[in-house]
């Protein structure tokens, strides 16, 4: 099977960075779009950056100029660059990768996601 490893997450001071790591593991055959979500407390989840398999990249909105999110296909991972974080930022991050996996004669594609890291930012 297919597991998303996250790390990276922790506390930190308002102004300052974290970079989250996902490792995908298992009998991947190909990894398309990889992106980075989070939920916030009481608070829907929300997309935070996308990348597809070609390096296209999108933000949202409250993160652009702050985040890069990049992607090391060789080691199956996808990076989430986090500066000048802010308070606001405080959420629980998860990994999303739609993966295809390969049994003998078939392929099957689904959508994966990490077990959550927890970046918090103090004011």
């Amino acid at each position: 099977q297919v597991q998303l490893v996250e790390s990276g997450g922790g506390l930190v001071q308002a102004g300052g960075s974290l970079r989250l790591s996902c490792a995908a593991s298992g009998s991947i055959f190909s990894i398309n779009a990889m992106g980075w979500y989070r939920q916030a407390l009481g608070k829907q989840r929300e997309l935070v950056a996308r990348i597809t398999s070609g390096s296209s990249t999108n933000y949202a909105d409250s993160v652009k100029g702050r985040f890069t999110i990049s992607r090391d296909n060789a080691k199956n991972t996808v990076y989430l660059q986090m500066n000048s974080l802010k308070p606001e930022d405080t959420a629980v991050y998860y990994c999303n990768a739609g993966i295809t996996t390969q049994v003998p004669n078939q392929k099957f594609w689904r959508e994966y996601w990490g077990q959550g890291t927890q970046v918090t930012v103090s004011s």
